[in-house]
């Protein structure tokens, strides 16, 4: 039977009258309220269902008035006390005072052993099944209403009646396109009283698209498999005609920022499922680094003026020295085409930043530069200016000489730049362009020894710079996007300050392609966008600045289609803005109470935080997702081929 054909059976299933029917009985209830029930139950009961772990299930039926169909949906918490239990602690003590030491002693009698077998067991409250006026079976998370708790029977659902359970929605039963088996239903690491079939629970696409999704845990607990699936039922989703308001999903795209590797290259893990194994003729992997397979992530620093400029002043963030600040400051705002004297002013500006590029080893451009000197200059006798015209263009090699010479004169007393200033009111190189030639020359006065660092702050970030490329990886990467294709951006190779800087700088053109986009009001399709490791690159916690590109994908991101999936060991690391904004959570084993305890913040994660930090199990998780009102512990199924 196919997914499909499942789901469809699913969808039929009565779960009133198929709780009634199935012999799953565990107990009556002693105490209930807006919150919590307390019910009696009773070994035999217990070992018939299969066991009752912390975690499980369970349904309180109404069996009140005729003809009304209601079920409570419980979650067991812990064992609570019975009114009777002093009683029965006080015969057990008796008991062993008088059994042999041996272990021998006398059996129990039947009446006393039956009493012995009674315990109890506390619930919370997760909401509510019931039949609407049009009689279809509704889910609400809360209780309008309750009655004595004599009126309830409580069973523990299995099979197909867990099933529907755990995968009912607000629409419904899952069983659409983009709809995708996620794993199973498993309560305990133990899986000893585990019986019968397992119960599948599946994942809709919908539930992603656009949307915040966490994955916390310890290495190695399934993060990244659990992320696989996701990528796995959105490219279900991009092939399947679905429509939202009245128009079909356009191909949805998919960008992961690697940052250790694991899906960009083939591993050992991976056993032939990496994900751009899996879809070759969709994914485009993206490298720091020049390798066979992949689109190597470096700019034409001469081509791309703007886009270079950003990504150095990114890099130069940390340096606090004024010159360099003033150069990460630089303002290339494109001239007024009717103002002369601003595009003349801009090209000395370009000119110098290019010899800057220069001499910190970026290449020559592959062309000459262009920009206006005066009769003056060229009539100075000064070597280096003497007879030279840059507006007939001249190679980066004499423009840095020309800019030496012009800064080791700049202030001569009647010199040709002091007779300009004379004549025109202004300086001949305005301030931008006084920084950049200070950069170069690394001199701070003109005129004055070579004693900063200047242009030689650049030269490690030389590797990033390519003679080939014209157009900006970023905006490739984008266009890529934009028609459903895959991005694996492979960050394993680059240092910790480029990882960041080429992460936000793609996540800041995505977010402002996608701005733009909004603005206009034009067609647009969803773009999922997955960061591994996300304390390397998100805000921390205490992070007040919500202008980050992070802050504001998980803020704005849903409103713009961008759905935001981020992995890491710690929920701590992540900055409150995104985790307020997150709708879907997938968290496995977390080994200490500061990361529960901010867990549980969140939804009712506090019912699962001992066992978290019990169990180690890889792929054994908790699961809320959008659609979802409440947490589902599951084990994730191993990532496989898709299927046709």
């Amino acid at each position: 039977m196919t997914m499909i054909e499942e789901l469809k059976q699913l969808a039929s299933v009565d779960l009133f009258a198929e709780s009634r029917k199935e012999d799953a009985f565990v107990g009556r209830p002693f105490y209930l309220d807006y919150d919590r029930l307390r019910l009696m139950s009773n070994d035999k009961w217990k070992q018939r269902v299969g066991g009752v772990p912390a975690g499980a299930f369970l349904l309180a039926l109404y069996n009140g008035e005729a003809g009304i169909d209601e079920a409570i949906l419980l979650r067991v918490l812990r064992p609570t006390k019975l009114p009777t239990d002093d009683d029965m602690v006080m015969a057990m003590v008796d008991h062993y005072k008088e059994a042999p030491r041996d272990n021998s002693g006398a059996p129990l009698d039947s009446y006393t052993r039956a009493e012995f077998q009674f315990s109890g067991l506390e619930c919370r409250v997760i909401g509510t099944f019931y039949r609407d006026e049009t009689n279809a079976t509704r889910f609400a998370g809360d209780l309008d209403n309750f009655y004595a708790p004599h009126n309830y029977r409580i069973v523990k659902p299995t099979g197909k009646i867990l099933e529907y359970v755990v995968n009912f929605r607000e629409e419904g039963i899952p069983g659409g396109k983009g709809d995708e088996r996620i794993g199973r239903v498993r309560y305990s690491s133990s899986l000893r009283h585990h019986t019968g079939d397992e119960v599948p629970v599946y994942v809709s696409a919908l539930d992603f698209l656009g949307k915040r999704t966490a994955l916390f845990g310890m290495t190695r607990t399934g993060k990244s498999n659990s992320v696989k699936k996701i990528i796995q039922a959105t490219v279900g989703i991009s092939q399947s005609g679905i429509k939202i308001k009245d128009d079909p999903i356009l191909p949805v795209g998919q960008i992961i920022f690697d940052i250790n590797g694991e899906y960009a290259n083939a591993n050992q893990q991976d056993d032939g499922t990496a994900i751009f194994q899996q879809y070759p003729d969709d994914v485009t992997r993206y490298s720091v680094l020049e390798k066979p397979g992949f689109k190597v992530m470096k700019l034409n620093f001469h081509h791309s003026i703007v886009e270079g400029h950003g990504l150095l002043a990114s890099l130069l963030e940390e340096d606090k020295t004024t010159y360099t600040r003033n150069f990460c400051s630089i303002d290339w705002t494109e001239p007024d085409p009717d103002d002369f004297s601003a595009k003349t002013r801009h090209a000395v500006k370009t000119a110098a930043y290019q010899a800057c590029l220069k001499a910190a080893g970026f290449g020559n451009g592959g062309k000459n530069v262009y920009f206006k000197s005066n009769k003056d200059i060229m009539g100075s006798g000064i070597p280096g200016l003497a007879g030279i015209d840059p507006s007939k263009g001249i190679s980066l090699e004499d423009a840095i000489t020309w800019f030496e010479a012009a800064w080791e004169h700049y202030e001569d007393r009647n010199g040709p730049f002091e007779t300009y200033k004379a004549q025109k009111g202004r300086d001949w190189a305005d301030e931008d362009t006084k920084t950049l030639i200070r950069f170069l020359t690394r001199r701070s006065k003109p005129g004055g020894g070579a004693n900063e660092a200047g242009y030689r702050k650049l030269m490690k970030h030389r590797e990033l710079h390519t003679d080939k490329s014209t157009q900006p990886f970023e905006d490739e990467i984008v266009k890529l996007l934009r028609v459903g294709k895959i991005i694996i951006m492979d960050l394993s190779q680059g240092n910790p300050e480029i990882q960041r800087t080429y992460s936000e700088r793609v996540s800041r053109r995505i977010f402002n392609e996608a701005m733009d986009r909004f603005i206009k009001n034009d067609q647009t399709n969803f773009i999922q966008m997955y960061f591994e490791e996300a304390h390397n690159l998100f805000p921390r916690k205490d992070d007040k600045d919500l202008s980050q590109i992070y802050n504001r994908i998980a803020k704005e991101g849903q409103k713009l289609w961008l759905g935001l999936c981020y992995a890491t060991q710690e929920v701590s690391s992540i900055s409150g803005s995104i985790l307020k904004n997150t709708q879907n959570w997938f968290v496995s084993h977390l080994n200490n109470r500061d990361e529960l305890r901010e867990l549980d913040k969140f939804y009712d994660f506090e019912d699962f935080t001992d066992s978290l930090r019990r169990t180690t199990d890889k792929g054994f998780i908790r699961l809320k997702t959008d659609s979802n009102t409440f947490i589902v512990p599951i084990q994730v199924d191993p990532f496989k081929v898709a299927r046709v």
